[in-house]
């Protein structure tokens, strides 16, 4: 009997050190999503670059991130979720290298390319090795959900790290501080975590992958260009066609292939379909307030990159209680009292930032941690909803798509809203009387011009000011949405339900 009980306790043990192992490359993959959005600024100023490819610094990472996600989960089903993790480790430190001593823009957007090809063998992997390694349904909630916190700790620790990285360091140390990760990594992967089982009959598609990479790019395209002052409508006509023909090609495929990289059907159950709501939302939100919070308060108030890392740090602390409690009490409430919830409480969070913002910088930060506690508590029973919600042998098919949903959050958070930014202190600032004209591109630009023209700086901050708030406004509206979306999706997993369709298949 001592016997059989230590043997327990060993495997026990052993799950949640995978848990930790494959914590390593999921906080280097959310933290990359994020930590630019402080040294942006710097990032910039050294390298010459645009406020385009500026832009393009960042999206090209979530952008090709998504886009290959679908086909690398299938790639972990043939080829083994530890074989595709340890080559995406692998290429992740190579292209930290190439990042950090980027002598150009157009290198250092090559480099984040090659770091999202890395960070899409590792993240379905991630998920999918929690789901294979935890038997036990109440332990793999726990697991799952502090998964989930890990993405949104990553994301929050991004502005942080690149902000304390900046006070001391060049931009390249944001990318250099990831080589230790993938070395520690790389040790501890093939001795706690299980080979786990191949499927031969597995293939990947590559134009699948290639369709839903030109339907992203098209649309991202479309977006930033309808959004740029003045338009190019001959690049958003274009964008959009390349869009709409690679969904068409993309659909057409999936619906014709025995092994589909997206089998549509997992859509009809409709918690499956509110996890890919939430966790799409919950990201779009969190990326949105970091971007333009650390913006704001950087080229408005003067603060330090890591001042502002530090501000929105505000979400991550409401993250983190609510992200390990929902995954705990999950059993109990079910998931529309989590997500609905959790939703309604980020909604009164960000109206009490947009009161903070104009009235007290204490209410302010508040109103983020608040927003953060709701959104903290949807992330946490999003990933269960998805991956519990399939077979286990389309683990690694769910776990993409799980994948693919923040990652587009994200993404449509700095296309559009970065964009929307842009535009709205372009068409809101009233040059003061002698001001040149270029003041009115950026807030940046505004700056550096402002010692020569009195009462620039006054009203390039009055514009920026008026456009973040409406961008507050905007990323509320969509949190308010999600409530009604996932409540309505979510009416029949109230407390005592079941949440996971597979719970039985599991012991």
């Amino acid at each position: 009997m001592n016997t059989v009980n230590t043997q327990a306790s060993s495997l026990s043990s052993r799950r949640w050190v995978l848990l930790v192992t494959v914590a390593f490359g999921l906080l280097l993959i959310t933290l990359d999503n994020s930590i630019l959005y402080t040294a942006l600024p710097t990032l910039t100023v050294d390298l010459g670059a645009s406020a385009s490819q500026g832009l393009w610094i960042i999206n090209a990472y979530p952008l090709v991130m998504a886009g290959l996600l679908l086909g690398s989960g299938t790639l972990g089903d043939r080829f083994g979720h530890r074989r595709l993790f340890l080559v995406g480790l692998t290429l992740f430190g190579a292209a930290s290298l190439v990042a950090a001593f980027s002598p150009t823009p157009e290198v250092l957007i090559g480099a984040r390319a090659l770091l999202a090809v890395g960070a899409a063998c590792m993240m379905p992997a991630t998920l999918a090795l929690i789901r294979l390694g935890f038997d036990d349904v109440r332990e793999r909630n726990i697991a799952i959900a502090i998964w989930g916190s890990i993405s949104v700790v990553g994301a929050a620790l991004g502005p942080i790290v690149g902000g304390a990285l900046l006070e001391r360091f060049w931009w390249g140390s944001v990318f250099l501080i990831n080589i230790p990760v993938v070395i520690a990594a790389l040790i501890l992967t093939p001795l706690v975590v299980p080979a786990g089982t191949r499927d031969r009959a597995k293939k990947w598609d590559a134009i699948s992958s290639l369709y839903a990479l030109l339907t992203l790019t098209g649309a991202v395209l479309a977006i930033k260009e309808a959004a740029h002052t003045p338009q190019n409508w001959a690049i958003v006509a274009g964008a959009t066609v390349v869009a709409a023909i690679g969904g068409v090609l993309f659909t057409r495929r999936q619906l014709r292939s025995n092994d589909p990289l997206l089998d549509f059907g997992v859509f009809r159950n409709r918690a499956f379909s509110a996890g890919i709501i939430t966790a799409a939302t919950a990201m779009f939100a969190i990326g949105g307030i970091q971007l333009v919070t650390t913006q704001r308060f950087q080229l408005v108030d003067g603060f330090t990159p890591l001042q502002a890392g530090l501000l929105v740090a505000a979400v991550a602390i409401g993250c983190l209680p609510t992200g390990i409690l929902g995954g705990a009490f999950l059993h109990r409430l079910g998931l529309r009292i989590i997500i609905s919830g959790g939703f309604t409480l980020a909604t009164i969070g960000m109206i009490i930032t947009l009161i903070g913002v104009q009235t007290a910088f204490p209410v302010f930060v508040a109103g983020l941690a608040v927003t953060g506690a709701g959104l903290g508590a949807t992330m946490s029973v999003a990933s269960t909803a998805i991956v519990g919600n399939v077979p286990p042998r389309k683990a690694g098919m769910a776990a993409s798509v799980e994948e693919v949903s923040y990652e587009f959050g994200s993404l449509i958070a700095v296309a559009v809203l970065g964009s929307l930014l842009s535009l709205f202190y372009t068409s809101r600032i009233h040059l003061p009387q002698g001001a040149p004209a270029e003041a009115a591109d950026s807030i940046a630009t505004a700056r550096d011009l402002a010692s020569d023209h009195p009462g620039l700086l006054d009203a390039a901050a009055i514009a920026f000011n008026s456009g973040y708030t409406t961008i507050m406004i905007i990323i509320a509206v969509v949190i308010a949405a999600g409530v009604i979306t996932t409540g309505w999706l979510l009416r029949q997993y109230g407390p005592g339900s079941t949440a996971s369709a597979y719970e039985d298949n599991t012991h």
